[in-house]
């Protein structure tokens, strides 16, 4: 396919447009190389830098530029420049933003991944920049910025809350209008936020909320605010909170309206990828076909700059090594061009990036994507018939336990030294398989295999659900029900691991001791008659017992590789054919395997020696693989974690980028792809009917998985608090203890009603005086004024100076009833020095949340957790003792 657009170089977008050119030096001068997170807005059309206690809130009149760097463990920095586009910014804010990202990327080496953003259709990339949320703010900032004031109080504003992954949290008028039962909406009165969540709202949105509530109390108000919650199906009781907002809004209406739906950002799997290579040619934009999905590494070549499309969800950028300079300028500005070529929508999301450079989204659409110099990887499964070796590096098991990551990465949960119980699947019901038939699985069968292991000497449970591949439908469902069965009996701790015939995890092979072996057809029934040929052949493959299958493969010559060892039985001799890539742990395990399989003497034959009778037992010779021992170098993909979901009757995933433990909500269902296996982790709060379908949602991801994935890969179902290390590795600092606490929202809500007594303050005040100031500035953005609103006979606009002022307690109580004070009043101060009622020795108790992580280094809960004398060492390094 071939399409041409004309394309013409003006505006703000042009090559030819050298502005801001001669300002290159000064404009970058003070960026930091450092790990973090650097925002600058357009402003006049400059770059202005964003103060750090601003960062998450967005004017929608502006345009801003967010870099983000990472450190990678054994590799170099990673570097992503997003440029975010309001609603009401203006196309020459957007132009100059633009320029600036192209000049960025240039300033930076060319190694960044660029984004464009545009307001409410952000990446979950740039969401994951703000955990708490991003608040989009009315108005610009064409006069400037101005200092972030954390001591004023002079603000009325009421933010409407959405989302449960990523929050976003628009300002909108300051009136009951303005409300509805599904959604949550925050009252900032300055002194108080008052949290009112919608009836249909759920646990996880209320949590978030506070947590941006929170948030804008620490950042903005230096922590010396309060918050309260009112439950919308039951504000009576929240008697002085309804006060206050009644105080604001005036009284509340008998009805608000319903719940608006949230708006369908997220985009499902698209099976439709397409490449692109895009040039100009006398001025015209060429768009012309290369590939359709699945796509392959080899088809972008060095020399050339191409676009793929993911079914309009995104348009991507990839720049070749040695293309043009004009070419790699202009990459941005022809996906803008090819957007509007196919009458896609201004919001799509665009990524451009350098070969080298590429996102983790970009190799995912890929079927193979390997780094050049990448290390060998560990214990990969093979298909029959495929000439691909992996060399097999001994590890310390021993460190599984205490190092979750390196389980993770092996996908092994112990040294494989637990004990095992197989069952077999006999006339729909479970019949178990004698100990000394262990690891000989038919292909006409279905087996449930429990392991069951301990740590931290507690007893850890994992059933695997083997699926012959000849087994009928009515056994396959039976294992799944029997599967069922299993698990209530040990209270629904057991792992579940879908296995297919062929397709075995490392863990499972592990536990049957080099003695696996897969006949292709036929049952293990006691007493069943199997079809018996005269001839047989097996190919064995692994170097350990903890790594060793024998798979049975049709007995004709086309069979052998050159790379493995061979047993083959016939009806007077059984005969070990080593080819001549096997190495000699391969020969010993080979061996081991086969008396399990045939006890008679083996006659061994090398390749090359075969003597006659060997080839007639196979029906004569044929070729077979025999090119030289290939190394197969695991294709590297970053994990990635989903939140599912199929209410709309078509699968559906958010990704949650750049996740940690506390992405794992109780209400969720969650996908986590670790491109070798699947994790299902379900939440003990989760939707019935979602959890029922977490099967077929996982084999319909990997079905429409753009790289054409294998339908067969293992998929592991895990409920919430029953967590393996081949799951927590992949996760950092997993705390084991979290599912123990409190559930978060309900103990912070809890805390919060020891504030009554203040809020009753707040109260009284309301009842004879407006809010004061001279106008409030919110962090990031100009002096504005809080909106006028008067209702039951008093007026919340704007006041004097000379105004008369709420009278609050000169130190507001904390969230947990204590004070929370600056620390300049606390830090390096004598005893007598301190204000009155602290404690000299428990001065960390009187910190806001961001104060005592930024002065002693952690947070409140891991603090409590460490051992007195490491507490006074971090104390007087801060200070505080």
């Amino acid at each position: 396919m071939e399409y041409r657009t004309e394309w013409k170089n003006q505006g703000p977008w042009s090559k030819s447009n050298t502005m801001m050119k001669d300002d290159f030096p000064d404009t970058f001068r003070n960026i930091s190389r450092k790990a973090g997170l650097q925002i600058w807005t357009i402003n006049s059309m400059k770059m202005v830098s964003v103060p750090t206690k601003a960062f998450g809130n967005f004017f929608q009149g502006d345009c801003y530029i967010v870099l983000n760097i990472r450190e990678n463990k054994g590799a170099a920095q990673s570097i992503d420049v997003h440029y975010w586009i309001g609603n009401s910014s203006s196309q020459d804010e957007q132009g100059a933003a633009a320029i600036y990202v192209t000049q960025l990327d240039e300033y930076l080496g060319g190694s960044p991944v660029q984004y464009r953003e545009v307001q409410g259709y952000e990446s979950p990339q740039f969401r994951s920049y703000f955990k708490n949320g991003i608040i989009y703010k009315t108005g610009g900032v064409a006069s400037g910025f101005n200092h972030v004031d954390t001591n004023s109080y002079n603000v009325l504003r009421l933010m409407h809350v959405k989302g449960k992954k990523h929050v976003t949290a628009k300002e909108v008028e300051v009136s009951w209008n303005s409300f509805n039962n599904g959604d949550i909406f925050l009252l900032d009165t300055g002194k108080l936020i008052v949290q009112w969540n919608g009836p249909q709202s759920n646990r996880t949105e209320k949590l978030k909320a506070v947590l941006l509530a929170q948030d804008i109390r620490d950042r903005e108000r230096g922590g010396r605010a309060q918050i309260g919650v009112v439950e919308g199906e039951s504000e009576r009781e929240s008697p002085e909170l309804m006060k206050v907002m009644t105080a604001v809004l005036g009284e509340k209406p008998n009805k608000l309206r319903d719940a608006i739906p949230d708006e369908k950002h997220d985009q499902s799997q698209s099976g439709s990828v397409r490449l692109y290579h895009v040039f100009e040619n006398g001025g015209n934009l060429v768009v012309q076909e290369v590939a359709t999905q699945p796509l392959t590494q080899d088809l972008l070549l060095s020399s050339d700059c191409y676009i793929v499309d993911h079914k309009g969800s995104s348009v991507m950028v990839w720049k070749g090594k040695r293309a043009s300079k004009v070419e790699r300028q202009e990459a941005m500005n022809r996906a803008m061009g090819y957007i509007k070529a196919k009458n896609y929508p201004p919001s799509t999301r665009v990524e451009v990036m350098s070969e080298g450079g590429e996102s983790a989204m970009f190799k995912q659409l890929f079927k193979s994507w390997t780094e050049k110099g990448q290390t060998k990887g560990l214990g990969s499964t093979h298909t029959v018939g495929k000439i691909a070796k992996v060399d097999q590096v001994k590890f310390d098991v021993m460190e599984l336990h205490a190092r979750p990551e390196l389980a993770a990465q092996q996908r092994m949960v112990d040294d494989a030294s637990g004990d095992v119980t197989v069952w077999r699947i006999e006339n729909l019901e479970l019949v178990e398989v004698d100990s000394r038939t262990h690891g000989q699985f038919y292909g006409g069968d279905c087996y449930l295999v429990l392991y069951t292991y301990l740590r931290s000497n507690q007893k850890q449970y994992i059933l695997y659900m083997w699926q012959g591949r000849h087994a009928t439908k009515d056994e396959i469902t039976a294992c799944a029900y029997q599967a069922v069965t299993v698990d209530s009996k040990y209270h629904g701790a057991p792992v579940q691991v879908r296995v297919v015939m062929g397709k075995e995890p490392r863990h499972f092979l592990a536990i049957f001791k080099g003695k696996f072996i897969i006949f292709e057809g036929g049952t293990g029934r006691a007493g069943a008659v199997n079809p018996e040929s005269s001839t047989r052949l097996f190919q064995v493959r692994g170097t350990t017992e903890m790594n060793t299958k024998a798979t049975e493969v049709p007995a004709r010559a086309s069979s052998l590789n050159s790379n493995d060892v061979f047993l083959l039985k016939t009806d007077r001799v059984c005969y070990l054919w080593y080819g001549k890539g096997c190495s000699g742990d391969e020969r010993v395990m080979a061996r081991t395997t086969g008396d399990v399989l045939f006890r008679q003497d083996k006659q061994v034959v090398m390749e090359g020696q075969e003597p006659a009778n060997f080839w007639v037992a196979l029906g004569g010779k044929s070729a077979y693989a025999s090119d030289k021992r290939l190394h197969r170098e695991d294709m590297i993909y970053s994990p990635r974690l989903f939140e599912c979901s199929n209410q709309t009757g078509r699968f559906r995933m958010t990704e949650v980028y750049d996740f940690a433990q506390s992405d794992l909500d109780e209400d969720d269902v969650m996908l986590l792809d670790t491109w070798e296996e699947l994790f299902l982790w379900v939440g003990k709060h989760a939707n019935k009917s979602e959890t029922t379908d977490t099967w077929t949602s996982a084999q319909e991801y990997l079905r429409s998985h753009p790289a054409g994935r294998d339908p067969d890969t293992p998929v592991i179902f895990i409920k919430q608090g029953y967590e393996p290390p081949t799951f927590t590795g992949w996760f950092n600092a997993w705390d084991p203890l979290k599912w123990n606490e409190e559930n978060i929202y309900d103990g912070m809500k809890n805390k919060m009603r020891d504030e009554v007594d203040f809020i009753s303050h707040i109260t009284a005040d309301l009842s004879h005086t407006g809010i004061g100031g001279d106008g409030y500035r919110a962090p990031g953005g100009p002096m504005s004024s809080p909106p006028p609103y008067r209702t039951q006979g008093l007026d919340f606009s704007p006041k004097s100076p000379t105004s008369p002022k709420a009278k609050f307690p000169p130190f507001p109580t904390s969230v947990g009833g204590g004070r929370y004070l600056d620390p300049e009043l606390l830090v390096n101060k004598e005893a007598s020095e301190l204000p009155e009622g602290v404690d000299p020795s428990q001065r960390e108790e009187h910190l806001s949340d961001m104060d005592f992580e930024s002065l002693l280094g952690t947070n409140r809960a891991d603090f409590q957790r460490l051992p007195k004398w490491r507490q006074n060492d971090l104390k007087k390094k801060a200070g505080l003792f």
